[in-house]
């Protein structure tokens, strides 16, 4: 059965985890020293402590995310570096790895857990000498603790700052729902406030009409956390100093180990045909953004703060068509009901709303059936609120797998989104890029929740590639624009009615529109992280290499003041250093399996879904993406299916 979501005490929990982790030692030591050197008796039970400290642990990371303050802070900050000597203690165990390394697998699951724990092991600097061990390990518990670091002045930054707008003229034309949830009372007169949360901040720089607004708010976010700096360049020094200590030439190449991609030129060599395929496209599009921003407000110079307002206006005048049209359509609650009845029938499921204790209390919870047989919980907690870091993200915490005693072990999984909450007159209402979120963190989430190995640590997400890890959530999400499928989830959240058969052909056609631009920017970001890890940059070395990216990126130059690096939560606090090109790495297999699956009545081929369920979601991490896919649709995905998606010729 599933476990409670609580935490007994925050202020002991430090003492509690500490308890854990020494009785987990003292079993350590029993198999190592005593347990048959067989599989089963090795690394069933190893397998099993690990999913007893993810489900201790994970709780309270998951409050410092969603529920931060003070206490939370504290516990976590205290817990990280119990955690990071108890791993490193397990990484340096040398008399456990010869052990491991002298097993023998019984079947294809079991190789390729033994496969991955030797490869860890050694990636953990088990071959080194002793002294190189010890400097290893204090990088491992500082890299740890300046994670957090950057995450928490980033959320400090973002609380700190807001904008408070006294005109209504400075609001006018903006979406209602956006206006009332902005509007407020300051000494008995209503005001406008805007923050850099994400939902408010991207509101006024999509629709606020005050140029010189949008202006200070874009300043504020991108000179948001200059503390950070320091952090940066902290971090990256203990990378390569990592990777040097392991025998690798920088960063990046250590990364490559565990990823799909084979080499640093491969991926370079990709990132750069994709810009150049998007290039011609992106600089036609701008043009177009200029032209359009200059008729329509005589404007010379479009700044980097008026791209979001000026695309805004042109898709509305090419499309007659902004994405704040769809909000009454896209009821929260409804979407999401809609999105499961989705995945109910395309897999086999049935979800089941169930009341269980939670952090908040906006989160819904479902038990998952499979064939009538429980088989899953997820978690959804879909609201913005100020203790919650921003964007969206799905966050496993039970696994499936089959324990040493023959027992099953059933998974769980949250999906967190930072919506604009309801308000008195208005429930909370979505954005159809909001919906497109939602599809892809339940493509993790079901990633997760569908994987059916008996084996822990290749069950569900864990021990899938990084660069592969996103493939799952694009290729849900590119079904959250096909017209069966947004039919589904739009209704009216007054009149009830459908959304309107123009509205979904627009939802469609505007899918692409500055798609090559986006493209870029993508590939800025990923060229960007790729690079930094390639050698070691420091200081104003890290602003040059990215301005020196954006030669060729970015069209329209970024103010001076611009430090996006200082916000770049991905790679210097969420694991994605050397790894940001991963999202468009796997989405070559997203959109080359989308197209293999769509029906255009039905918006899914159903018997393919069938089949993407049993080759690919239900076997996790048990074989190499590329493996798994080939063997789903016979042979490898195509980069001409990435173009086709973004209709880029």
């Amino acid at each position: 059965m599933f476990h409670t979501f609580q935490i007994e005490n925050l202020d002991t929990f430090p003492q509690t985890l500490e308890t854990l982790l020494n009785n987990q030692r003292k079993e350590i030591a029993y198999i190592t020293q005593e347990a048959d050197e067989n599989y089963s008796a090795v690394l069933k039970p190893l397998q099993k402590l690990d999913e007893e400290l993810s489900l201790f642990f994970t709780p309270l990371s998951h409050l410092n995310s969603v529920m931060n303050d003070e206490k939370t802070q504290k516990a976590y900050e205290a817990s990280l570096p119990l955690l990071s000597k108890f791993s490193s203690e397990m990484a340096q165990n040398v008399a456990l790895f010869k052990k491991i390394e002298a097993i023998h697998a019984e079947d294809a699951q079991e190789q390729k857990v033994l496969e991955n724990e030797i490869r860890e092991f050694k990636l953990s600097g088990i071959d080194l000498p002793e002294e190189k061990k010890k400097e290893l390990e204090a990088i491992k518990l500082e890299l740890s603790e300046l994670s957090n670091t950057f995450s928490q002045n980033l959320l400090n930054a973002t609380n700190a700052y807001e904008l408070i707008i006294e005109d209504e003229a400075d609001v006018a034309g903006m979406p209602q729902t956006d206006i009332e949830a902005a509007k407020t009372e300051v000494d008995g007169k209503i005001v406008y406030k805007f923050t850099l949360q994400i939902p408010s901040y991207l509101a006024y720089m999509t629709y606020g009409p005050n140029r010189a607004y949008r202006k200070e708010l874009s300043k504020a976010y991108a000179t948001r956390a200059p503390e950070n700096a320091a952090v940066i360049d902290r971090i990256l020094a203990l990378k390569q100093q990592k990777a040097k200590l392991l025998g690798f030439e920088n960063y990046a190449e250590l990364a490559l180990q565990t990823r799909d991609a084979n080499s640093q030129e491969e991926v370079l060599a990709f990132l750069h045909q994709l810009a150049d395929a998007a290039l011609p496209q992106a600089k036609a599009e701008l043009e177009e953004l200029r032209a359009f921003a200059k008729a329509t407000d005589g404007l010379e110079d479009l700044a980097t703060y008026d791209v979001a307002y000026y695309s805004e206006k042109l898709k509305k005048a090419k499309f007659d068509y902004d994405d704040a049209v769809t909000k009454p359509y896209f009821e929260q609650s409804r979407v999401l009901k809609g999105l499961l009845e989705i995945v109910s029938e395309l897999f086999d499921v049935t979800f089941k709303a169930i009341e269980v204790p939670v952090w908040h209390a906006c989160v819904k919870t479902f038990d998952i059936y499979e064939n009538g047989t429980l088989a899953g919980r997820i978690y959804f907690d879909l609201e913005a609120r100020p203790e919650k870091r921003g964007g969206a993200w799905m966050h496993d915490w039970e696994t499936h797998f089959i324990d040493q005693d023959g027992r099953q072990h059933l998974p769980s999984a949250f999906v967190v989104c930072n919506y604009a909450p309801s308000t008195k007159s208005s429930p909370s209402l979505l954005r159809h890029d909001d919906v497109v979120t939602l599809f892809h963190e339940m493509g993790h989430a079901i990633h997760h929740l569908f994987g059916k190995c008996k084996e822990r640590s290749i069950s569900g997400i864990n021990g899938v590639a990084w660069d592969v890890v996103e493939f799952p959530s694009q290729f849900l999400e590119n079904f959250a624009y096909e017209p069966a499928i947004i039919k589904r989830l739009g209704f009216h959240y007054e009149t009830h009615e459908p959304i309107p058969h123009t509205l979904i052909e627009k939802i469609k056609e505007s899918k692409n529109f500055e798609a090559a631009l986006g493209i870029l920017r993508q590939v800025e970001f990923s060229l960007f992280d790729f690079m930094l890890h390639q050698k070691l940059y420091q200081g104003e070395e890290v602003q040059r290499l990215l301005e020196s990216i954006r030669e060729k990126t970015s069209l329209l130059k970024p103010p001076s003041y611009n430090r996006f690096q200082h916000g770049f939560s991905h790679i210097f606090a969420g694991g994605y250093a050397a790894g940001y090109y991963s999202y468009k790495w796997a989405e070559v297999l997203s959109a080359d399996a989308f197209f293999a699956c769509l029906d255009e009545d039905e918006g899914f081929n159903k018997a393919k879904a069938q089949g993407y369920k049993a080759h690919i979601l239900s076997q996790g991490g048990a074989k190499e993406m590329s493996q798994l896919y080939t063997q789903w649709l016979g042979r490898k995905p195509q980069v001409e299916s990435l173009l086709k998606l973004y209709e880029i010729n």
